[in-house]
This record gives structure tokens, C-alpha cells and sequence, in this order.
């Protein structure tokens, strides 16, 4: 990721925690003029969103620092331990809400002042869908899983807010006070599943999960296009942290070749890679042809002349 880029990223991150907090403050401005339990638990995810946003900024600022003696390949995977907190963050707030609706589902009690909650926590949630496009967005940019999670998890809250509204709506228009807690069971259900797909990513990217597919392929290319004096490429391999991409591969070259033009080559196939892989960090390992006779078995892409 590039300086600029690394500088957006923290600025979103930073702007995340007023905005949680305000939106947090009109949903629980919602629950205490309606005494709705589905407002409550609406405003108790909100509460999360805070502490996400808070855990997400410091980690997206550790993941910048570049790399040091004891973090060799920088600090990028900061971002995925950000990531997997919040997942068990939105865990935790879809049982704190089944807590809270359960013993109301028994003994509901009609809501006081609806029309006034339900259009502040409309405009709370208005302001959330916003958000999280912008951070979803920019996530994928910027190739950021903290900002990616957080944007998904205010999304769902989105979802959230959008459903708890729609349920309403019915408990008042049928009388029947009973769905406000049924509806945050439901709300609670949502968030789990949510919570476990940002657990589920984020795990995955701690695993050195390779690039996409169409990624690997671009990569490929590059090496195909741009790797002429060369006899091909073996052991291409990707991995993704974070923010930041690594590729390593075997590159063979003639016996006789001059270390100065197996240079040339190496160089000419960073710069092809970085085209189609901004930031890449590459790792690229020169053999002669001769190896392949001593015993090593390899799997050679060639690469035309």
C-alpha cells in the first residue's frame, strides 16, 4: 500500500469512531422514547460499532509502520487480528440481545412514542448505510480487512435497523406488541451469521491465503510477457497480508548467462508484476538450467522467447 493510500485508509478509521457514537447515541435516543426492545437491541449493536471502530483504527495504524528488525515483512496482518475481534464483537452483541428480548417475548409491553423513535432510528441508519458503502468501498481499494470488516458489520447493522423499522411498523399497525421482541430474536440471528463471516475471512487471511485467481493469473502473465532471455518459472507462489501482496517463484536461466543479465530479466519482471499488482513485494530466486540435471524435479512454465 502506498504512503498516500496507508494515510486514507487511517483517516477513514479515525472518522469511523465519532460516527458510531453519534449514530449509537440516536438508536439508544430511539429505544428510551418508545421503550422498544428491538430498538434496544439495535442500539446495542451500535455500541459494538464504537468499540470496533475504536479497535480498528489502532490497528490499521500499527499495520502502516513499516518494517523493522523484529517484523521483517512489515506489520500488515495487524489488520486481520482487528478483523476477527470485531467478528467475536458481533457475536457477542447477538447474544446480548437474545438476553435483553427473550423475557419480553412473555411479557411484551405496547411502545410509547413509535412515529418519534422509529424516524430517528431511520435517520441513524441512513446515516450507517452511507457509511458503510464508503468504507466497503474503500476497503476493496485499498485492499484493507479492517476497513472491508467494519463496513460489512455496519452494513448488517444497515440491515438491522432496516428490519427492526419494517417490524414495527406491523406490531403497530396489527396491535400485536409481542413482534417487537420475536423481531430482535431475529435481529440477533442475523448478526450471528454476520459475525461468523467476518470471523471465517479473517481467519483465512491469517492462513497466507493466496491471491484470487484472476489475480495469480495476471501475475502469470506478467512473468510470461516480460521473462524473454529466460528458460521459465517454477514454484509461483502468492500470498496476501493484510494490505500487502508476496510473490516468490524460481526463475531458470541458462548455465552460461551473466549474473548481470540474469539481473536485467529479474528487474524487467518486478516492475511487469507491480503493473498488474500495485505494491507487491517480490521475491524472485535465479538457477541456472543445469540444476534440473542434478536430481531436482521441477514443474517449469516456459516462457517464449
Amino acid at each position: 500500500m502506498e504512503k498516500t493510500d496507508s494515510s486514507t485508509v487511517k483517516r477513514l478509521a479515525l472518522w469511523g469512531i465519532p460516527l458510531s457514537l453519534g449514530v449509537m447515541g440516536l438508536k439508544l435516543v430511539a429505544w428510551w422514547v418508545t421503550g422498544s426492545v428491538a430498538l434496544l437491541s439495535d442500539g446495542m449493536e451500535s455500541s459494538v460499532n464504537v468499540v470496533a471502530a475504536i479497535v480498528a483504527f489502532a490497528a490499521i495504524s500499527y499495520a502502516a509502520k513499516p518494517a523493522d528488525t523484529t517484523h521483517p515483512f512489515g506489520h500488515h496482518k495487524a489488520e486481520y487480528l482487528s478483523a476477527v475481534l470485531e467478528g467475536v464483537l458481533i457475536v457477542v452483541a447477538a447474544l446480548l440481545i437474545v438476553k435483553e428480548a427473550l423475557p419480553a417475548v412473555f411479557a411484551p409491553t405496547p411502545m410509547e412514542a413509535p412515529v418519534l423513535g422509529l424516524a430517528i432510528n431511520f435517520a441513524a441508519g441512513l446515516i450507517n448505510a452511507l457509511w458503510a458503502y464508503v468504507l466497503i468501498r474503500a476497503g476493496r481499494r485499498y485492499r484493507s480487512p479492517a476497513l472491508s470488516a467494519d463496513g460489512q458489520h455496519i452494513l448488517s447493522d444497515v440491515v438491522t435497523s432496516a428490519g427492526v423499522l419494517v417490524g414495527l411498523v406491523l406490531a403497530i399497525l396489527t396491535g400485536y406488541a409481542v413482534l417487537d421482541p420475536l423481531l430482535a430474536v431475529l435481529v440477533a440471528l442475523n448478526i450471528l451469521y454476520q459475525g461468523w463471516k467476518v470471523i471465517t475471512h479473517s481467519v483465512d487471511g491469517l492462513m497466507d491465503h493466496a491471491v484470487e485467481p484472476e489475480e495469480a493469473e495476471a501475475i502469470k502473465a506478467a512473468i510470461a510477457a516480460h521473462g524473454a532471455g529466460s528458460l521459465g518459472v517454477h514454484d509461483l507462489k502468492t500470498r496476501r497480508a493484510g494490505s500487502a501482496t508476496f510473490v516468490d517463484f524460481h526463475l531458470v536461466v541458462p548455465a552460461a548467462m551473466p549474473v548481470g543479465q540474469a539481473h536485467d530479466i529479474c528487474d524487467r519482471l518486478e516492475e511487469a508484476i507491480v503493473a498488474v499488482q500495485p505494491g507487491a513485494q517480490i521475491a524472485i530466486h535465479v538457477e541456472p538450467e543445469t540444476e534440473k540435471a542434478h536430481g531436482i524435479k521441477v514443474k517449469i512454465e516456459r516462457i517464449p522467447r
